[in-house]
């Protein structure tokens, strides 16, 4: 009888015997530092993959249409270049040191390529490049240039309306910051690339 009512007031306490009182600042500060151990390691990992792995930009202008429109989402692939070198007709973002913004393009010759426009269609060594997609074919003439080790050849793919290579001349390596990998807004027009 007196074994029940032992229990019966430790019901009622809710404290088991020499057990300390928990204050509610020391549940606080209990539940922030739980609150930390899962916060803290969830930035570090983000922050990681947005400096080596991944990136979210904005298209801004039309110099990629038809298959970028301003205001699409993308998510730029920031460690394929580490294992390979870009590729002809990889849509890239790049970062220009005099600018302000990302800019995305399309890159049309390799490092050590002859590069020249003629009436609108770009020559690589001499042939022809296949443009397997859409794009601006408003005719004009670039002469040929000798693209250096590293260095890329960019256009957007709306080429009467693009802020490209053919003005700023070409890139390297180090000032593309990624191939776009994924167009996840809007939900509507999400496509990888």
């Amino acid at each position: 009888m007196e074994e029940q009512q032992n229990l019966v007031e430790l019901d009622v306490q809710g404290i088991e015997p020499g057990e300390p009182e928990v204050t509610p600042w020391q549940a606080a500060r209990q539940a922030l530092a739980e609150a930390a151990q899962v916060v803290i390691p969830a930035l570090i990992l983000a922050l990681i993959v947005h400096l080596f792995l991944a990136q979210a930009t904005v298209v801004f202008g039309q110099s990629m249409e038809p298959n970028l429109h301003p205001h699409q989402r993308l998510i730029v692939d920031k460690i394929s270049y580490r294992l390979h070198a870009p590729q002809r007709n990889d849509i890239v973002v790049i970062r220009l040191p005099d600018m302000d913004e990302l800019l995305v393009k399309r890159i049309v010759a390799l490092p050590g390529e002859l590069v020249e426009i003629r009436s609108g269609i770009i020559y690589v060594n001499g042939e022809a490049v296949a443009e397997p997609f859409p794009h601006d074919m408003t005719p004009y003439d670039m002469k040929p240039l000798i693209l250096g080790p590293l260095s890329y050849f960019v256009l957007g793919d709306n080429r009467s309306n693009s802020n490209d290579s053919r003005a700023f001349g070409p890139v390297t390596l180090d000032e593309i910051l990624g191939r776009v990998w994924l167009r996840y807004w809007p939900l509507d027009e999400l496509a990888r690339f």
